[in-house]
């Protein structure tokens, strides 16, 4: 769990980020690096590993749940796994299953502690409740089982460059997980504005002790996009290597919304690899919020093992 700091104000004020530069680097940094085919197949199982498994839908219900979860556990049909890794491979799952609050005990009591639960708190989507409110989901998801929060910010606030009030949120939220749960702060890029916002609201949040910084809720107009990836890596980074020794601090990212297919997973994955390296490959440090992608994964994983494309319906539905 990475434990907040002090704001620093100049910092956020310094960053400056040339849009139509960081857009051309973004797609560039993907266009340059192929994965082979051989390797493509272990890449995609990796991505497998890297999910948060996710319903946030009106409709959910308690089968819903119970299908997503068994979903989780087994996410890709026994004899094809076995075509990849062979008969006495270790067991695959997902990183996470995420669902509302409603949803959180009884998802931990399905998943038997193999797998997080991580909850949406703070007024998901749209981070518009009281403060007051927003901490005490925190604690019932939490008191529930839940071993991740994914919080939103309420973007007003980055918008208007209220930092000093952002960053006192965010440290609330923070003491609320305290050593209980992975802290994962969702920005809600797509109602940014510029990757400048993106950029500073990146930072404060780290500054604030998030432990994974997100994207998206995958409810704005426009989620996840390389981008926007490329600009909170590159905050990321900073925290890493650039600052001063107290400052350093090692957060994990996590896109979400609007990834939906295995050509998808494996240009997040390219990033990653570029901006952050290996370690930002694995799910302690990296996560898709997914729910449509683990169906093409699937299908791809069963191209290559049996030669046939199986329509989506074939796939077992989380």
């Amino acid at each position: 769990m990475n434990t907040l700091m002090d704001l620093d104000l100049g910092l956020i004020h310094s960053i400056r980020v040339n849009g139509p530069a960081a857009r051309r680097d973004a797609h560039g940094i993907v266009g340059r690096r192929s994965v082979k085919r051989e390797a493509q197949m272990a890449w995609l199982i990796r991505a497998i590993q890297c999910m948060d498994l996710t319903t946030l839908s009106g409709d959910d219900t308690s089968g819903k749940v119970r299908r997503l979860c068994t979903k989780a556990l087994n996410p890709v049909r026994h004899e094809i796994l076995a075509a990849h890794l062979g008969e006495d491979h270790d067991p695959l799952t997902v990183g996470a299953v995420c669902v509302y609050h409603a949803h959180v005990a009884e998802a931990v009591q399905l998943l038997g502690g193999k797998i997080p639960v991580a909850a949406v708190s703070t007024g998901f989507p749209h981070g518009q409740s009281p403060l007051n409110t927003r901490l005490v989901e925190i604690e019932q998801s939490i008191d529930a089982g839940a071993r991740e929060i994914d919080v939103v910010i309420p973007r007003e606030l980055a918008l208007t460059g209220q930092w000093e009030a952002l960053y006192k949120e965010i440290v609330e939220m923070r003491q609320a997980c305290g050593e209980n749960a992975k802290l994962k702060v969702i920005l809600g890029t797509g109602n940014l504005g510029t990757l400048e916002v993106v950029a500073k609201a990146s930072a404060c949040a780290i500054m604030a002790g998030a432990d994974t910084i997100k994207t998206s809720t995958g409810k704005e107009p426009k989620n996840a996009t390389l981008p926007v990836g490329l600009v909170m890596a590159r905050e990321i980074r900073r925290f890493r290597d650039e600052v001063p020794a107290e400052q350093r601090r090692i957060v994990g990212f996590k896109p979400a919304g609007g990834i939906r297919t295995a050509s998808d997973a494996l240009r997040w994955q390219i990033l990653m690899l570029e901006e952050l390296g290996q370690p930002w490959m694995l799910p302690d440090l990296f996560r898709f919020g997914a729910s449509s992608l683990l169906t093409d994964i699937e299908r791809q994983l069963e191209l290559h093992a049996t030669g046939r494309y199986a329509a989506r319906y074939h796939q077992p539905a989380a």
